[in-house]
């Protein structure tokens, strides 16, 4: 279909002029770990992307796209696929059309792990696709975030349809830690309107790209665990099923948590919001 490359294509171009205009300024790490992944032929194959990012603004996505290189914006296969709030980006037909067609699953709360945007989600990435998901689910800008024991800052619980998209792949996706800073000084929340649709210019922006995590071993680890529990305790195997797939979801989705948050200590430091220099 043409209208949802078409419309995937203007707004990455649009994102990035507003920051080749100097609306704001962009630095960005670690970009050879998403290129690596996306141009990678294992694609082919059925092994997708996810990136998994911290979310600061309602401006994170798109705009932290318009980094990728120009010629991305022209194909699907180079361009994310992300899960996006019914309540908040589909309320009504122009907005619900615009948000198809820029690759956006609609995606209800309170409906849980199993609803159709994450079923599509674990096929899209089955076939070889990028899906960006953000794991807190919401905006938590930095003054929000909790200081643990230790006096550093905590980033919220992610949701655990993280570890179940990535868990239900046939193949274990590659899967990147990002950190995002400054999106909360362009469109800071609890400004009055119409201020709060505005973003401020002059603001510093970096976008930094991880390491990949490696996803097989935490699974066959569960795995082995599991097998030999069933084989000790001979508890039915429906009951042996549910609790695998609790334990592969919570703990694929505390893991990439840790990835992430550890990623935003050295870009940000022990507080998670310092600016990058």
């Amino acid at each position: 279909m043409f209208l949802s490359p078409a419309t995937v294509a203007t707004i990455g171009l649009t994102c990035k002029t507003f920051i080749k205009l100097g609306f704001c300024s962009v630095s960005v790490s670690g970009f050879e770990n998403l290129r690596t992944a996306l141009e990678s032929d294992e694609r082919n194959n059925g092994r997708g992307i996810v990136t998994v990012s911290n979310h600061i603004s309602t401006l994170d996505d798109p705009l932290a796209w318009g980094i990728l290189p120009a010629r991305y914006y022209f194909k699907s296969r180079l361009t994310r696929w992300t899960l996006g709030a019914s309540d908040i980006m589909f309320t009504n037909p122009i907005f619900s059309t615009f948000f198809r067609y820029g690759q956006v699953l609609e995606t209800f709360r309170g409906k849980g792990i199993y609803q159709p945007a994450v079923e599509t989600a674990i096929s899209k990435l089955n076939q070889g696709d990028w899906i960006h998901l953000f794991g807190e689910g919401k905006v938590n800008q930095s003054n929000t975030y909790t200081i643990g024991e230790d006096g550093r800052a905590r980033l919220p619980r992610f949701k655990w349809g993280i570890g179940r998209i990535i868990s239900s792949t046939l193949t274990p996706p590659v899967v990147i830690p990002m950190w995002i800073t400054g999106f909360d000084r362009l469109m800071p929340e609890g400004r009055g309107f119409p201020y709060k649709y505005f973003p401020r210019p002059g603001a510093r922006l970096s976008v930094t790209f991880g390491e990949p995590i490696t996803i097989q071993k935490t699974i066959d680890d569960i795995l082995y665990r599991h097998s030999n529990h069933h084989a000790e305790s001979k508890e039915e195997d429906t009951l042996h099923n549910i609790e695998l797939d609790r334990t592969l979801r919570t703990e694929i989705t505390a893991m990439v948590h840790r990835a992430v948050e550890a990623l935003g200590r050295s870009v940000s430091g022990n507080n998670l919001a310092k600016d990058p220099r």
